[in-house]
């Protein structure tokens, strides 16, 4: 199937301005990789930093945007490829990936499981809503249809307790990094189609610069290998959220090269 590839490039709950450049620097390396154009949505604006009702207003335009862009994307048949600067873009994606690809599992690489909700948050962070929202725990305007019971966590270690509870009560699969991430994961998935969410925060910190660091992560030969294993699997899209594209504010520019080069299990089986 055709590759659809997409950059966000609009507001999105960040917290500073470094996400919105690495998403651009991400989709930049797809394109040249795979001879691609990137289609560009949204305008970098600066960070609010605010609470969740004034980011996802601020937000909505671009994301609706999104939402359509996805629609159009499976409607024809494509699989996509997108850069997502942060986490909350899912809550436009994800709706669309359950409307055309029900049968899909969302494997979500992340330090955290955003399955918080705007009355469960102790930050009031747009990011940590993001797979609540898709999943229907809350009304985020975009939409829902993904099944809580079609998500695979992988690599939380920052849960707050409502979704500790959440994810034993409802028996969300939780693969933690250690010895045979790559084959409980396949365990988890179980052969079925995946959609992928990458927040880059799942690697070990120093990796790659991200807005949160977490220690006990994964590396990139364990992001290797878990790609390896979701390429046996029909891959109906994979989404990349959270590079930012310099340490601090101001400072040099980091390739995502490495990043690229450990999901490239991922992207052969989606160049095919």
């Amino acid at each position: 199937m055709p590759i659809a590839l997409t950059c966000f490039q609009g507001r999105a709950g960040d917290h500073n301005d470094l996400g919105i450049p690495g998403a651009k620097s991400i989709a930049s390396h797809l394109a040249q990789k795979l001879g691609l154009d990137a289609v560009v949505i949204g305008e970098p604006e600066p960070a609010l930093n605010g609470p969740w009702t004034v980011e996802l207003e601020a937000a909505m335009p671009a994301l609706r945007r999104m939402l359509d862009r996805f629609d159009a994307i499976y409607a024809e048949g494509s699989v996509s490829l997108a850069a997502t600067s942060r986490c909350a873009v899912s809550l436009a994606t994800l709706p669309a990936v359950a409307r055309y690809h029900e049968d899909a599992v969302v494997v979500w690489f992340d330090a955290h499981g955003d399955l918080n909700t705007p009355d469960t948050s102790s930050t009031g962070y747009l990011g940590g809503l993001a797979l609540s929202g898709p999943c229907g725990l809350w009304k985020s305007g975009l939409g829902d249809g993904l099944s809580i019971g079609k998500v695979v966590l992988v690599g939380q270690r920052d849960l707050d307790p409502f979704e500790t509870d959440l994810i034993a009560a409802k028996g969300i699969a939780h693969i933690r990094a250690g010895a045979d991430l790559a084959q409980r994961l396949a365990e988890a998935v179980a052969g079925r189609p995946v959609y992928i969410h990458l927040d880059c925060d799942v690697l070990n910190p120093g990796i790659v610069p991200t807005d949160y660091q977490h220690d006990d992560g994964l590396s990139l030969d364990d992001l290797r290998a878990a790609c390896a294993v979701l390429a046996r699997s029909q891959v109906v899209g994979l989404e990349i959220a959270e590079f930012q594209n310099a340490w601090s504010a101001g400072g040099e520019p980091v390739s995502p090269e490495p990043l690229i080069e450990a999901l490239e299990p991922l992207l052969e089986k989606l160049g095919r």
